[in-house]
């Protein structure tokens, strides 16, 4: 072959190289999570980015001015929704100047609308005065694999719908995730059913845990903070201590961004453990099915499994 020839050859090849890169849907997840779930169910045809670090609270996220640059290219948004983003998210949004991702845009999807279930919904008047309340819902679903296998599927389903000519591959492997999630939670499920009742009580930091807390069949007896997002008073600590003194709760949970000092101080003088996760899947190291099993593990050896 001639040298021209080899060169056309290899321009080909880059070319075809860049075109099977602009063909893949480009996904943004505000959560390493989301990330995950998004990237099972698109496998090969995403390309998968996340907007923030497990190590920060999803609530208040640095919105970073290269996540403007990030969504101005995105295809679609993957975002929590039910407020948990409401802090910055938007500007965000706005300042991409992409109306697909935008709110109501064809490529914005909130991930809550494929669950059957919804814990903690208001039905009265919200205020600030009750704290960090989210009225349409409590938003931390994902530390329950049921609710992942739900938001794999609505991901399949709106994967399919952006990019059609992929639609069977997306529904096909949306289902085959959802059965791996769902045989994750039974295989704990299981495992946690066989504690006592008196082993199944545990203390919350935030109010993130009411999924968690139905998956595994566990009792909460208190939250360190008397609020959602209020910090706790010591009086209330004191509350709190009795409580689980008198209950024998054995577990204090929280997510790793949360302040330790309360929590130890608790844990220490209830005999109890401190049980510290990340707050969302490593994105990149780690699989969905591996963070929710860590957090199994990890509650599971603390209450005395």
């Amino acid at each position: 072959m001639s040298f021209t020839g080899v060169i056309v050859l290899a321009l080909l090849g880059v070319l075809a190289s860049v075109g099977d890169a602009k063909a893949k849907v480009r996904v943004a997840a505000t959560t390493g999570t989301l990330a995950a779930i998004a990237g099972d169910v698109g496998g090969e045809l995403v390309e998968v980015t996340a907007l923030s670090a497990p190590t920060e609270d999803p609530h208040y996220v640095d919105a970073r001015p290269n996540l403007v640059l990030t969504l101005n290219h995105t295809d679609l948004l993957v975002a929590t929704g039910l407020e948990l983003e409401v802090g910055w998210l938007p500007n965000l949004q706005k300042s991409a100047r992409n109306p697909e991702i935008g709110p109501g845009g064809r490529g914005y999807y909130e991930a809550h609308t494929a669950l059957s279930h919804l814990a903690e919904v208001a039905t009265g008047r919200v205020d600030r005065a009750q704290g960090d309340i989210h009225a349409g819902g409590n938003p931390h679903y994902l530390y329950d694999p049921r609710a992942g296998a739900e938001v794999a599927i609505g991901l399949g389903t709106k994967l399919a719908e952006l990019d059609p000519a992929n639609a069977a591959t997306y529904v096909t492997r949306a289902q085959s995730v959802a059965a791996k999630y769902r045989s994750v939670g039974e295989t704990q499920r299981a495992r946690f059913a066989a504690l006592s009742a008196e082993q199944r009580r545990v203390v919350s930091y935030h109010a993130s845990w009411p999924y968690l807390l139905d998956w595994l069949a566990l009792e909460q007896v208190e939250t360190v903070e008397p609020k959602p997002g209020i910090a706790p008073s010591p009086a209330h600590v004191a509350t709190v201590l009795q409580r689980m003194r008198a209950t024998g709760a054995k577990a204090v949970l929280q997510e790793e961004f949360y302040p330790r000092g309360t929590s130890e101080k608790l844990s220490s003088l209830a005999g109890a453990k401190l049980v510290v996760v990340p707050g969302a899947v490593r994105f990149g190291t780690q699989t969905y099915p591996e963070f929710v099993g860590q957090i199994a593990e990890a509650l599971h050896a603390a209450l005395g499994g």
